[in-house]
């Protein structure tokens, strides 16, 4: 079920409707709290400010009274009267002058003589003097009203009356009720306000959410390379691009892999199908001896040649599930090193290759797995020997610098494309250069250099041939 709110999506459950519910919902009774507390304080200040404006107009009437009115009841009988008949605010104010009783002598608004205001605050300012306000209902005249009495006295302090303002809270209920109006229009907006900036906020967000949800969707479904068109800011701006740069990796990871099983068919198809047309040649040659022995000869080569391919894929195959392992000791790396030049020598001959071999007089030791280690050195030079024939020449030198052994194998052949150069040692990575291999022999050996401790380097140009740097950590010579 989706519910639709300008024009934004809400799922059951999404990221958008708990955002709102959770974040709308906090900021409301926020909003409300302080709109109920505004409202409190302006109900507070509007009912002070009456009754100090009635409390004052009180005393000071009753300060004139007391201070013009002799001690005769007529002075304060005739004085009363003129100041109810002279009062100027009757219509906002209700003045009234009471007698020692608490009964209305004159009213600004036409009360009848003797009548008994019911409101508490007249009651105390005859019993007890001073100043008194009540605010209520009167129920008199069932009205809510805002009063004030203040006691008049003889010259001698004996209480002869009081002067009553009141007030009807009807004229500050509807100012107060046009206030609440105000403040909950001002909620309302300050609502609508939080709610639109948090669903374009949101939208910022899940929009983005939504867009990588199916791109990764048509990845799962093995549309590799599939991007993202939309561009976004911030993080979620890097994430988008992470999403594309990992899609052109799964695209590219997946051609190599398609192109790697293709080179694996071929590589082994060539060996499988010269063993298996030497096998037949040798069964129907068995009385031709020399045919029969070249026979075995290419069959011993390509059955060689098939185990290293196998053999390739087994290192691969150790390497990605991290089960190589090394059978270390400490030895003179210069050793490993013309072992593999002195295997590769007859095949460098018979590419009319000459080898510039230099291994210094100083004994180099490193603690690793000769074996393997031979195995890199001589993936290199078939390397060497494969794209490398073109220029007739092959540098090897061993050298220590520093702490570290660096072997450098360099050659003069057609080189390497700077485009392909970073992409070497990846896993399937053949490039466009034509010869045999699977692809992954540098992938192995950048590995196994890499448990030793060491890296490898290469630098190439097209035209002017291919160096490989191996370095490796050194151990100082026991004694």
């Amino acid at each position: 079920m989706t519910d639709k709110l300008r024009g934004f999506s809400f799922k059951h459950g999404g990221i958008k409707r708990r955002w709102l519910l959770n974040n709308v919902l906090v900021v409301f009774l926020v909003i409300t709290a302080l709109m109920v507390g505004a409202g409190f304080g302006i109900n507070r200040y509007y009912y002070a400010s009456v009754s100090n404006n009635l409390e004052t107009r009180a005393k000071t009437q009753a300060r004139y009274i007391n201070a013009y009115v002799s001690s005769s009841y007529e002075s304060f009988y005739e004085y009363s009267r003129r100041a109810v008949q002279n009062f100027s605010d009757a219509d906002k104010i209700e003045m009234q002058i009471l007698d020692g009783y608490g009964r209305v002598m004159f009213s600004s608004s036409g009360f009848t003589a003797g009548y008994l205001p019911t409101t508490q605050e007249v009651r105390r300012a005859i019993s007890e003097g001073g100043t008194h306000t009540f605010v209520g209902e009167d129920t008199g005249i069932n009205d809510r009203v805002v009063a004030t009495t203040a006691a008049v006295y003889y010259r001698n302090s004996k209480i002869i009356g009081a002067v009553r303002y009141v007030s009807s809270t009807r004229a500050i209920e509807a100012q107060l009720r046009f206030i609440y109006l105000l403040i909950a229009a001002l909620e309302l907006l300050l609502l609508a306000i939080v709610i639109v900036t948090n669903l374009y906020f949101v939208r910022s967000i899940v929009n983005p959410i939504i867009k990588i949800n199916e791109l990764t969707k048509k990845i799962a479904g093995g549309q590799l390379g599939a991007k993202l068109d939309s561009t976004f800011e911030g993080e979620v701006g890097e994430l988008c691009t992470t999403v594309n740069g990992m899609s052109d990796e799964l695209a590219r990871s997946e051609k190599l892999k398609n192109d790697f099983i293709s080179s694996v068919s071929h590589e082994l198809r060539t060996p499988l199908t010269a063993i298996n047309g030497w096998t037949e040649t040798i069964e129907n040659s068995l009385d031709d001896p020399d045919t029969a022995k070249e026979g075995l000869s290419i069959v011993k080569k390509e059955t060689a040649r098939l185990s290293q391919m196998v053999e390739e894929l087994l290192d691969f195959s150790r390497i990605e599930s991290g089960r190589m392992r090394l059978n270390t000791e400490d030895f003179d790396i210069r050793g490993e090193v013309y072992d593999a030049v002195f295997t590769y020598n007859d095949l460098l001959r018979r590419e009319n290759m000459k080898v510039n071999y230099d291994e210094g007089n100083e004994e180099i030791l490193v603690h690793g797995d000769k074996n393997r280690l031979k195995q890199v050195f001589l993936n290199v030079l078939d390397n060497a020997a494969k794209y490398g024939n073109s220029g007739e020449n092959i540098d090897i030198t061993v050298k220590k610098e520093g702490d570290a052994c660096v072997v450098r194998i360099k050659d003069y052949g057609q080189g390497i494309p700077e485009d392909e150069l970073p992409h070497v040692k990846e896993k399937f990575f053949k490039g466009s250069a034509k010869g045999r291999g699977t692809g992954i022999g540098l992938a192995v050996s950048n590995e196994i250099i890499s448990l030793h401790g060491g890296s490898i380097e290469i630098e190439s140009k097209v035209g002017n041939g291919t160096e490989v740097t191996i370095t490796l950590p050194t151990i100082q010579e026991k004694i």
